[in-house]
């Protein structure tokens, strides 16, 4: 059986504007790829900064901020470094020797003992005595009297009174010459009274008391 072609089905005729149309297609594709490729690389360039002549026409659009001029820190005249060498001088200099004055102490005045001092007894119930009796006091001072020599070179002699207490202990104090010859006889006999050891002290009323004395002392050229 013999195919036969229909006449309607024979694209033979419209091969031609078909290719022509696929071809202008893919033209209009490459043709829009290039154009987008450029227009991202111009925006790129923009944001990167390749284009000068773009960027300036930014920067000339938009407001700068007013930039406030600091003002330039003052100068301080410095003296300049000291490059010399400083000899440092051992101080042979002593120091001063440091006077602390003080004030000068306060003199006061003694403070007296006020010494009460018992009543002395003229006429007590036992006299006072020299130890061993009146034999042994004149003794005593034959010992020990010096006769002046002036007095002996004047030819001053005499008996010289004088009056002495007794302490209750013996001792013998408050010397009087109640009545003399001459200086040097008086002297010499009170300085034999002073040099006699303690006496036995006088009684009244059964305990010791002061007792005051009188006693002659002779003085006799030979």
């Amino acid at each position: 059986m013999e195919l036969k072609k229909n006449p309607n089905a024979d694209i033979e005729s419209i091969r031609t504007p078909l290719i022509a149309s696929g071809l202008l297609l893919i033209g209009g594709l490459v043709l829009a790829a290039f154009t987008y490729t450029t227009e991202i690389k111009s925006e790129d360039k923009l944001a990167s900064g390749d284009d000068t002549t773009e960027i300036q026409y930014i920067e000339e659009e938009v407001d700068e901020p007013e930039q406030i001029e600091t003002p330039p820190p003052p100068t301080v005249d410095a003296p300049p470094p000291i490059t010399e060498e400083i000899e440092v001088e051992e101080n042979t200099e002593k120091e001063p020797d440091v006077v602390v004055v003080t004030d000068p102490p306060v003199e006061t005045a003694p403070v007296e003992e006020v010494v009460i001092e018992e009543e002395i007894i003229d006429f007590p119930d036992v006299e006072a005595q020299f130890p061993g009796g009146v034999v042994a006091m004149k003794k005593w001072i034959a010992e020990n009297i010096q006769y002046p020599q002036t007095a002996i070179e004047m030819n001053e002699q005499g008996r010289v009174f004088l009056s002495f207490v007794v302490e209750p202990d013996g001792r013998i104090t408050n010397i009087k010459v109640e009545r003399g010859v001459s200086p040097d006889l008086d002297r010499e006999a009170k300085r034999v009274v002073r040099k006699m050891p303690k006496w036995v002290a006088g009684e009244s009323g059964g305990k010791k008391v002061r007792t005051r004395c009188r006693l002659p002392i002779n003085f006799t050229l030979q």
